[in-house]
């Protein structure tokens, strides 16, 4: 057996898309005891990949330099404490700590969750790491309950596609979202269902926000765009709100930006960040099984959706990277390996 594979590498280490390329002498990875070796049929893209490829996102200590986080494909060999579930052959999706971008990857099985005959590669590919992401935000970390309301930022993201459609399953009193587009706005209304979506680059978002809820305000908020989120985000809270913070499109610094934090105290409010991949397995794995207790039988059934905007194959990466960038995208961007 070959010790080494095709992985998608970056010329000089960090670049922008053009610098990815298929490097055909990547060592092969070799499963540790509790962990599966899987041949990679599909896996999604997700930013912190485009962060990662230009040198700034902080990948945890155990992850090898290989891009990708979530992937679909078939065990090809077991180690000694595995999960007693799975088998050589089985057909599979799961989260990694990194190293999707490659024929091969060793994974715990703790990640590991059976593919349902009723999904594709692409499809499976395209769940790990947004519906977890989504969960954990939602409940572990935003207190949602039946009966509150919610507001995903950047609606048409993957994360926040997941995220109304979760909140809507479990009787949110309201889901609202927004983009940066009129036919993102559309789309999250019409396709997702929310209850409301604003353009937040052309409208007064929370404004809206309070006129449907009337005058109330959303009980939890997840937000990608931290700064130039942060007042306004206190502005759209109810009282008792949950701010969930997990990215910084719109930057880090709030110098300048008149910020009043009064709402704090006045609205009670709690602002926490968060993230996925810095957790440990055993936090992880509690997520995987709520993913397959919450979600996957909603995925069978059609109730759930994961909606992939685009396929590509193994040599469109950088086309897929670019893609992405452009921020034009509704969903999931998948690529194949055959």
């Amino acid at each position: 057996m070959s010790e080494t594979m095709r992985a998608i590498d970056i010329k000089n280490g960090t670049g922008p898309a053009t610098a990815l390329f298929i490097n055909g002498q990547t060592p092969k990875p070799v499963p540790t005891a509790s962990q599966a070796l899987v041949r990679v049929k599909a896996f999604g893209l997700n930013r912190m990949d485009l962060l990662q490829r230009e040198g700034k996102y902080p990948v945890p200590p155990q992850a090898p330099k290989t891009l990708g986080v979530e992937f679909s494909g078939v065990i090809e060999a077991l180690g000694s404490t595995s999960e007693a579930s799975f088998k050589v052959g089985d057909a599979v999706f799961g989260l990694a700590y990194g190293g999707a971008y490659a024929e091969y990857i060793a994974v715990s099985t703790h990640m590991l969750v059976h593919k349902p005959d009723e999904l594709s590669w692409e499809q499976c590919a395209g769940i790990p790491e947004t519906w977890i992401t989504a969960l954990q935000a939602m409940y572990l970390v935003g207190g949602f309950a039946p009966g509150a309301s919610i507001l995903w930022h950047a609606g048409a993201s993957s994360v926040s596609i997941a995220g109304i459609q979760l909140s809507r399953a479990d009787g949110a009193a309201g889901v609202y979202a927004t983009a940066r587009q009129d036919d993102k706005v559309r789309w999250i209304e019409d396709t997702l269902g929310a209850d409301a979506a604003f353009n937040s680059t052309t409208s007064d978002w929370v404004q809206g926000v309070k006129d449907a809820t009337n005058g109330k305000g959303v009980d939890v908020i997840v937000d990608f765009v931290g700064a130039d989120f942060f007042q306004p985000n206190l502005d759209a809270a109810a009282r008792d709100g949950h701010i969930v913070n997990l990215g910084f499109l719109g930057g880090t610094k709030l110098d300048g930006k008149g910020v009043d934090i009064a709402a704090f105290i006045g609205k009670r409010l709690r602002y926490e960040g968060s993230s996925l991949r810095s957790r440990d397995e055993a936090y992880q794995g509690k997520l995987r099984d709520r993913l397959v207790e919450v979600a996957l039988p909603r995925f069978i059934s059609g109730e759930f959706k994961i909606y992939v905007e685009k396929v590509f194959s193994f040599d469109q990466v950088v086309e897929a990277h670019q893609l992405m960038e452009s921020n034009k995208t509704k969903g999931k961007l998948i690529v194949t390996i055959p």
